[in-house]
C-alpha cells in the first residue's frame, strides 16, 4: 500500500519522469542538460551548435544516434524545469572525479567555441559550473585556450562548424 501511494505522489509531481530513458540521477543526463543550457544561451542554437553537440554526446558517452536523441530531448526538457545549475552540477559532483568533470568542462567550452563567437554570458556560465564542479580557475582557462586554440586552428580553413566565419572572427561578443 505504501509504495502505491509512493508511486501516486511521484507521478503527481514529476509525471514526465515515466517518458524519460534517462533517469534524474543519471551524470550522462546533467551534463547534457548543462550543454543544452550552454547552447541556448544565445537563442536559437546553430546548426553548428546542434551538431556540435550531438558529436559530443555520442563520442564522450559512446552513444549511438538515436541513444543520443533521447538524452538530448530528455536534458532539454529537464534543463527547462530548471531554475539554477546547482542540481546539474551536484549530480555530476557525486558520480565524477575531477579528470570526469574537466571533461564535461572541456565539452562545454567546445560548444561555446562551436558557433566561433563567444559572448560573456557563454563565458559566464561555463565559469560558474566549472566552480560548482570544482574545477579550478587555472584549469578552467587552460581547457578555455586549449579548445580556443583548436577553434583558431580550424579558421586557417575558413569555417568553424561547416559555416564561414562571421565579420570579427572569433572574438568575443558584448551583449548590450
Amino acid at each position: 500500500m505504501l509504495d502505491g501511494l509512493r508511486q501516486f505522489i511521484a507521478d503527481i509531481v514529476a509525471p514526465h519522469d515515466q517518458n524519460r530513458t534517462f533517469g534524474d540521477s543519471d551524470y550522462r543526463l546533467a551534463a547534457t542538460a548543462l550543454l543544452v543550457h550552454v547552447v541556448s544561451l544565445d537563442g536559437q542554437p546553430t546548426a553548428a551548435e546542434r551538431r556540435k553537440l550531438h558529436s559530443l554526446i555520442e563520442s564522450h558517452f559512446g552513444l549511438d544516434q538515436g541513444t543520443a536523441d533521447r538524452l538530448i530531448a530528455d536534458a532539454t526538457e529537464v534543463e527547462g524545469e530548471a531554475v539554477d545549475l546547482y542540481h546539474f552540477t551536484s549530480i555530476i559532483m557525486r558520480s565524477l572525479d575531477e579528470e570526469g568533470r574537466k571533461r564535461i568542462v572541456r565539452m562545454m567550452w567546445e560548444l561555446v567555441y562551436a558557433d566561433g563567437q563567444v559572448s560573456e554570458f557563454e563565458d559566464n556560465v561555463v565559469w560558474r559550473a566549472s566552480d560548482l564542479l570544482g574545477i579550478s580557475q587555472r584549469d578552467r582557462i587552460e581547457l578555455k585556450h586549449i579548445v580556443a586554440e583548436r577553434a583558431a586552428s580550424q579558421v586557417k580553413d575558413g569555417a568553424v562548424g561547416g559555416r564561414p566565419l562571421p565579420p570579427g572572427g572569433l572574438a568575443p561578443t558584448r551583449a548590450t
